[in-house]
């Protein structure tokens, strides 16, 4: 049984359709919690009802769901790591698997495909049996209070443990001094009161120990080597992690892994309207976590009022956006299961993560003052703004305690929160009024860029070409370092941008490798994810495309499905091609002639996943047989895809506009990324 309902936030990530806002299962599991959900029922009108679903088949349904569609969503634990949480990258191949359920009782389903699953074993020793016993030895009937004590307990007060049966560690058997021999063992013979807190941990650990036994026997009965755990025990509480994963890895010798779930508390209710949502086929559309509306791993998200975190435990509220289309990976992945966007883990890399997250508060303000002034005519729009600046302050707060509380932390995502926020609050493209006004201006001089071009010899054009990509690359709203220069300087332009940009050679510079491969055959079929509005695509872009229709070479445009920043989108591409068409006679019968193809990318981010690309667009790709790809700009360029391995030859070109990143990476502000790479024969 789930709640279900339009959260009305307008989100997007990606191109979105509709959100879904759930809370856990564990909601439901009380009396007090189904009354209110009854009253909620009741309020919706007369006709509103209840439908009864198989748990077992809304859990696997679920399951199903949060791995293929939520990127990091499973993750292992490892002690002694920092962070302790290693996420694993979402595929499509999940199957076979083993879940273990763990709620009152344990379940251990073996999945197989979407729809075929098989109840192999449980116990009947799990949360509730933890939650019971806990109760009589402490009385403390609240689940995470039980876990609280367990967190500041020392179990080999109650445990006995093999060092204490033969006086340290057991050689001949292999057995660490420190492992448990028996749980409880000393409770029998000691004469002494044992604390709460040492009893709850005593028995937290027997409890997961069981378990993760259990599940270890079953995976390797079966020849599975991954095993995830759901059923909102384990509230990503690092004792109960830590316990069963050790066992797991001691009874497998290595050889099984422990998987654990961000949304474990979810799967029932995430499975139950998938199930309620069929006559729609949920599995034509593809979903994304929305950042805005769900609450992280382990929140103490200070939004959250203290009734919403005492009843939720690890999550409070879970929100999903509905995509308007199906999202698949880029056939030109050299290898797609391995394929990882972001350049930097911040999760990982302290010293950035601490630079990123100052850099976006500082930034805060900007983002503030740009909102409120695409909305002149609106009443509300300043009082939005400062709803949407505390949202994010408060989510990047969050993020400082908790990096790993969405997943692997990156720039990326923290692009995409702000988007989520932005959306939230009803500001879906506050660089509107600023790209309209900065094509219009850049399309006054495409004729004169042209022009100028045209006058030159052939291997002075191509580096003319190159040179006015990066430059139109410079007008970046979102680097802090152009938006000072754009907001004091109006007069700011393309030739001003050519100055800024470093001389050859460039940071890294592959131009001569890329000159040589011009005097080659022309490509069949150029892929080209664009940038930024304005100067960056028409004076930047256009340019460049022209020339390789003039080669022979067909192009797919490719541009965002919805706004993020100052990124042109596919239908802003749309009359922006339109307008150079009636400019040129190359691009207007390549147009006409479908050499020249625009298409959209399904993303709403200033970055670039391979991964979650347009069904669409995909199709295309195969179709033309393209065996160019071309990313620009930081965002898609360099905060992703740096490292991306592609099975065709690509060009990824960038100015850096962060002194901090331009530094680290061994340059200066306005350095250039010219990367030109050939796969491996």
């Amino acid at each position: 049984m789930a709640e279900c309902g339009a959260s009305g936030s307008g989100s997007s990530g990606d191109s979105l359709d509709k959100s879904i806002t759930l809370p856990p299962d564990e909601i439901f599991r009380n009396l007090e919690n189904a009354k209110r959900f009854a009253i909620d029922i009741g309020s919706r009108g007369p006709g509103a009802g209840v439908d009864k679903e198989d748990v077992m088949t809304c859990l696997i349904k679920g399951c199903n769901f949060v791995l293929k569609n939520i990127p990091h969503e499973a993750f292992v634990y490892q002690k002694d790591s920092d962070p302790e949480f290693r996420f694993q990258t979402n595929h499509p191949h999940i199957f076979p698997y083993l879940l273990v359920n763990i709620g009152s009782g344990v379940s251990i389903v073996k999945v197989e495909t979407e729809d075929r699953f098989e109840w192999v074993g449980g116990s009947s020793i799990g949360g509730g049996t933890f939650w019971g016993l806990g109760a009589l030895l402490t009385k403390t009937k609240k689940f995470d209070e039980l876990l609280h004590l367990a967190s500041r307990g020392q179990h080999s007060n109650v445990d006995m443990l093999v060092r204490d049966v033969y006086g340290g560690a057991h050689q001949t058997l292999g057995l660490s001094g420190n492992l448990i021999a028996s749980s409880f063992g000393k409770s029998a013979t000691a004469d002494q009161e044992f604390s709460k807190e040492d009893m709850a941990k005593s028995l937290l650990h027997m409890i997961s120990n069981d378990i993760g036994q259990l599940a270890c026997l079953h995976a390797r009965l079966h020849s599975l080597d991954r095993v995830y755990f759901g059923g909102f025990f384990i509230r990503g509480h690092p004792v109960t992690m830590r316990t069963i994963t050790y066992s797991i890895n001691f009874f497998s010798k290595g050889e099984v892994q422990a998987l654990f779930l961000r949304h474990e508390g979810y799967l029932g209710a995430i499975g139950a309207f998938l199930k309620g949502a069929e006559q729609d086929n949920p599995n034509q559309y593809s979903w994304g976590e929305n950042y805005a509306g769900s609450s992280g791993l382990m929140s103490t998200s200070p939004e959250l009022g203290p009734a919403q975190r005492a009843r939720s435990g690890t999550f409070d509220l879970l929100e999903m956006d509905r995509l308007e289309r199906p999202l698949v990976s880029l056939p030109l992945l050299l290898d797609p299961p391995s394929y990882v966007p972001d350049t930097v883990d911040l999760t990982d890399d302290a010293l950035a993560r601490k630079y990123w997250l100052t850099c976006f508060e500082e930034a805060l303000d900007g983002v503030v003052k740009r909102a409120v002034a695409s909305q002149p005519d609106s009443v509300d729009a300043a009082e939005r703004a400062e709803k949407f600046r505390q949202k994010y302050w408060n989510k990047l707060q969050t993020l400082r305690q908790q990096p790993f509380a969405y997943g692997t932390l990156t720039v990326r995502s923290l692009l995409d929160t702000r988007e989520h926020c932005l959306n939230e609050f009803n500001f879906p493209d506050p660089y509107s009024k600023v790209k309209q006004r900065e094509n219009g201006v850049a399309l006054r001089c495409f004729p004169g860029v042209v022009r100028s071009l045209d006058t030159l010899g052939w291997e002075e054009r191509q580096l003319a070409l190159v040179k006015g990509l990066l430059a139109g690359n410079v007008f970046d709203w979102g680097a802090k370092a152009v938006s000072d220069v754009l907001e004091s300087d109006p007069y700011f332009g393309f030739e001003e941008a050519k100055r800024k940009l470093q001389e050859r050679p460039w940071l890294v510079d592959s131009y001569s490798e890329w000159l040589q491969r011009l005097k080659g055959p022309p490509h069949k079929c150029a892929l080209i994810f664009a940038d930024n509005s304005g100067i960056d695509i028409i004076l930047g872009v256009f340019p460049f495309v022209r020339e390789l229709l003039l080669r022979g070479t067909e192009v797919i445009l490719a541009c965002n499905s919805g706004p993020a920043l100052n990124d042109v989108t596919h239908s802003e591409s749309l009359i922006v091609a339109e307008r150079i068409a009636g400019m040129d006679p190359v691009v207007h019968s390549a147009l006409r002639e479908e050499r020249l193809l625009l298409v959209q990318t399904g993303s709403s981010s200033p970055c670039l996943d391979l991964s979650r690309l347009d069904k669409g667009l995909a199709a295309l790709v195969r179709e033309r047989g393209a065996d160019l790809v071309v990313i620009e700009g930081m965002g898609r360029a360099v905060h992703t895809n740096y490292h991306a391995a592609l099975c065709c030859e690509s060009l990824k070109l960038a100015v850096i506009k962060n002194a901090w990143l331009a530094e680290r990476l061994g340059g200066r502000l306005f350095s250039v990324i010219f990367k030109y790479e050939v796969p491996a024969e």
